[in-house]
């Protein structure tokens, strides 16, 4: 008994992939489609709260204080940029000397970076930012 071609025709060897890709693209776009989904869209946190923590008198330290308008004053001196980077590159040799930083919130954030640039660009290693601590 043999199972031969009855009508005498070459047998086709090739594999059809098309079928194949067709499976392939439709997982594809199921998965693009369901990935964002996975993802958390925002971060759930509960941040820890702050205590209040005593300054370290030893520093050389200056208050920058920042009004709302984005006006800057340098231990309640106003000052315009330029004034402000003489005046630091003055203190910046000392290794203690930090630059504690006040803004206000109605500051924008674009206005508090300049302000950090200047810092640094003076010379200024240590900064910080004065905040209120809620009891």
């Amino acid at each position: 008994m043999s199972f031969g071609n009855s009508t005498q025709q070459k047998m086709m060897s090739e594999i059809n992939v098309t079928p194949l890709v067709d499976v392939m693209l439709v997982l594809l776009v199921v998965f693009i489609i369901t990935a964002p989904l996975l993802a958390p869209q925002s971060l759930k946190i509960t941040l820890p709260k702050t205590t209040a923590v005593v300054s370290d008198n030893k520093s050389l330290h200056v208050h920058l204080t920042v009004d709302a308008q984005g006006n800057i004053f340098l231990n309640n001196r106003t000052l315009d940029d330029l004034e402000l980077v003489e005046t630091l590159k003055k203190s910046a040799a000392d290794p203690q000397f930090q630059v504690q930083v006040e803004a206000d919130k109605a500051v924008p954030y674009g206005r508090v970076a300049e302000l950090m640039a200047i810092a640094q660009h003076a010379g200024v290693s240590k900064l910080s930012f004065i905040t209120l601590v809620e009891h």
